[in-house]
């Protein structure tokens, strides 16, 4: 059994619109194609996703199979639709003092990793010695793959993660 974390393909931002409403840029269709295509992916999994149109768009490029969307998958709020120029230096902040927020209209990120979890480790039950594929978003699958493993969040790979990207976390590392 395996958790597979797919973050979202990428997105199309609109100015003046919270990012958790952005739809998927039709330009980066293919390389959600190509993780499609590319193996790494279970055959038999149960899906899930993201209420976001970006991950919902997302799990519906990779798989013909039903995912249940489930509300509280969804990336760390934030409802400021103000461009922030330091926005990987404003995350890397929630990081750090996860139990405030790092900027006006944001949810405490420890708000966001204990809405995460809880709802992940609820799926995990249902779905004990199964293969799970969630298609969500990369600040909520570091902090939860920080907690499921007993690790502090990796934003060196935060930083790296790609659109659409994705993150396996094997049975031996959930505990």
């Amino acid at each position: 059994m395996s958790l597979h974390l797919v973050r979202h393909g990428r997105p199309s931002p609109r100015p003046g619109v919270p990012a958790r409403q952005w739809e998927l840029d039709p330009s980066g269709f293919d390389d959600v194609w190509a993780l499609r295509e590319s193996g790494r992916l279970p055959s038999g999994a149960a899906w899930f996703c993201s209420p976001e149109p970006k991950a919902m768009s997302t799990a519906q490029l990779l798989t013909e199979g039903e995912v249940g969307v489930v509300e509280d998958l969804r990336e760390h709020e934030r409802e400021s639709t103000e461009w922030i120029e330091d926005f990987a230096g404003t995350v890397e902040r929630a990081f750090a003092q996860p139990d405030v927020a790092a900027y006006a209209g944001w949810e405490p990120l420890a708000r966001c990793r204990d809405r995460v979890v809880r709802a992940v480790t609820g799926i995990l039950e249902v779905h004990r010695g199964e293969d799970v594929v969630l298609v969500g978003h990369g600040t909520a699958w570091t902090v939860l793959v920080a907690a499921l493993t007993g690790q502090a969040p990796d934003l060196r790979r935060w930083r790296a993660l790609a659109t659409p990207d994705l993150i396996v976390v094997d049975e031996a590392a959930l505990g």
